[in-house]
């Protein structure tokens, strides 16, 4: 794992001040091309792409950012913090219990469909889990110290200044879950109307009886 040392230190700065200011963590698409190519975008209505579940579209749209403090506040808008992570997995629950500990407000994609995992490398360049990004900055693999000293670089505070009972909304899925339609119940066709037989001609009166013509 990469070392940061004093890189972090005198770069720091430098280097979160190249960090896109409005960074986002959606729920991905699945898109499929009429060649069959499959791509995930967070943009839900590009050509052929499948009809799906409405993504979060900020990585902190669980937080009500108005009641954190000043420094949270500011930390959070600039630089949201995202963990993606899978099942069984030690490092993850690492990870996810030093934010916690931290009081980072952060948004969780889990990684467990085969869609999931797709997307993970198109997003990251490998499955690995976890992966923590701070604003726009990818960090492979749990490190603690690596992680104390981004976050700190992004300007959350050392400690938790959460406000009581704030809650990070539920882990959700790296990919839009496609939304099932229920089954229509099937139509009963009505049942066709009894034919009605044609009336009997009228009897002929010179025709003899006995005989049939």
């Amino acid at each position: 794992m990469k070392k940061l040392g004093t890189l972090v230190g005198t770069l720091g700065l430098i280097c979160w001040g190249m960090v896109s200011m409005h960074a986002h963590a959606q729920s991905l698409y699945r898109i499929v091309a009429p060649d069959g190519t499959v791509t995930y975008s967070d943009r839900p209505l590009a050509t052929g792409a499948a009809p799906l579940t409405k993504a979060n579209a900020n990585a902190n749209a669980n937080a009500n950012t108005t009641t954190l403090p000043y420094q949270l506040r500011q930390a959070v808008g600039k630089y949201p913090v995202v963990l993606y992570s899978g099942n069984s997995c030690t490092p993850c629950d690492g990870g996810r219990s030093l934010l916690n500990a931290r009081g980072i407000p952060f948004t969780e994609r889990t990684v467990t469909t085969r869609d999931d995992v797709d997307a993970l490398k198109q997003q990251m360049g490998d499955d690995s889990l976890p992966y923590l990004t701070v604003g726009k900055q990818k960090l492979r693999g749990f490190a603690s110290d690596e992680w104390q000293q981004y976050l700190s670089a992004a300007g959350y505070p050392t400690r938790s200044t959460l406000p009581t009972g704030y809650k990070n909304a539920e882990p959700s899925p790296l990919v839009a879950v496609k939304k099932r339609e229920e089954p229509k119940p099937q139509e009963i066709a009505p049942e066709p109307s009894p034919v009605e037989e044609a009336p009997a001609p009228p009897a002929d009166p010179n025709k003899p009886r006995g005989f049939v013509f």
